[in-house]
């Protein structure tokens, strides 16, 4: 399929990077490159980069959208693969992104979902089932396939080269998961694999403002993009890029790969 780059951004967080890198250093598919974004951290998080190998990226530009697109920027593979620095990926995470977009409908992106470390049990149920699962499924329905979960998703370096100028990368209070996935050209797929799966903490449900911060940015991410490409012609413009199968051969194709994965766009041949 190619190389991968796995890009993490980080800010004051040496503690949970160090436990995402030793996670990565497991992996039964090795990354070819690891970039780790700092963010203007005042902790160790370049130290703990550099002693595992991991190549630094400096964005003084605070926000995780900043860091991230610096990060894709940076990265030399054909495939960037997306972490966040307290995500723990378990040792067959790449391996699962290279199977799954070496498939013949080649998704643009292939996105997971995570598993909750930390916190208390019920803290866990709500960050698992409401949060994220209500971002799949209220999410997915406007747009019309399913959103990308920034912990944990993957992205053809090429889509990248496409998009970099269209996003707004520059701005930290829109989430940058929402946004990318909002603006995916006409033609470009997203995939949900259930079995892309990281830990992921618990940490942004420990208190009721923090929860509130995050909700009340989904909101203004929403205004954001619903002004610049309301939703209802974003769905028509992407629904004529869609492919037609022009015989029986590809048309069986194309209906083996929808069953394998019901969740995606509809897919694209090879």
């Amino acid at each position: 399929m190619g190389t991968i780059s796995v890009i993490i951004p980080s800010l004051n967080d040496a503690g949970f990077l160090s436990a995402c890198l030793d996670a990565l250093a497991r992996q039964a598919r090795p990354a070819d490159e690891v970039i780790v974004v700092d963010n203007g951290s005042t902790d160790a998080t370049v130290e703990v980069a550099r002693a595992a190998g991991a190549r630094v990226v400096t964005q003084p530009v605070h926000g995780i959208w900043p860091a991230t697109a610096a990060g894709f920027d940076a990265a030399s593979g054909d495939v960037l693969a997306r972490l966040d620095a307290d995500s723990v990926p378990g040792p067959g995470w790449l391996a699962e992104v290279e199977r799954r977009m070496s498939l013949p409908d080649r998704p643009t992106v292939v996105t997971g979902t995570g598993v909750f470390y930390g916190g208390t049990g019920p803290r866990r149920w709500i960050a698992r089932n409401l949060y994220i699962g209500g971002y799949f499924v209220v999410i997915g329905a406007l747009l019309g396939h399913p959103p990308v979960y920034g912990s944990n998703y993957a992205m053809r370096a090429d889509a990248w080269l496409e998009l970099r100028d269209l996003v707004h990368r520059d701005r930290a209070d829109v989430h940058d998961d929402l946004d990318l996935a909002w603006w995916l050209r006409p033609g470009m797929t997203v995939v949900h694999d259930r079995a892309l799966v990281v830990g992921v903490s618990a940490r942004p449900f420990d208190s009721l403002p923090e929860i509130s911060r995050r909700v009340r940015m989904a909101f203004h991410t929403l205004g954001v993009e619903w002004r610049a490409w309301p939703p209802m012609r974003r769905r028509i413009e992407r629904r004529r890029a869609r492919p037609v199968a022009s015989d029986a051969a590809s048309g069986t194709m194309l209906a083996e790969v929808a069953d394998v994965n019901p969740e995606g766009d509809a897919p694209l041949a090879a």
